[in-house]
């Protein structure tokens, strides 16, 4: 394997995933410091958003605009996720 993301990557949940979670990771920092933690939330949804509609587009007309919303959706939830289970895993979340 010569490359290390490549657009058929991108095209499947398990790449779409580690692609939002990197480029979250990646850029939480200026995200955080300018707007504050609740922002980063909807950051990683609006990430999953254009990949998944760029690289992973379900269906056509309204049924796959709302597919691939729901799609997107799964992505983000699933990329915060993976980042709380591996990075974090005992941390205790405020009420």
């Amino acid at each position: 394997m010569n490359d290390f993301m490549t657009a058929e990557t991108l095209a499947t949940f398990a790449g779409l995933v580690a692609a939002v979670s990197i480029v979250v990771q990646f850029t939480k920092s200026i995200i955080k410091k300018n707007f504050g933690d609740q922002v980063v939330r909807i950051y990683a949804f609006i990430i999953a958003l254009i990949l998944t509609f760029i690289f992973a587009k379900s269906g056509q007309g309204i049924e796959g605009i709302v597919l691939t919303i729901i799609n997107a959706i799964l992505v983000s939830l699933t990329s915060m996720g993976a980042y709380e289970v591996v990075a974090d895993p005992y941390a205790e979340k405020e009420k």
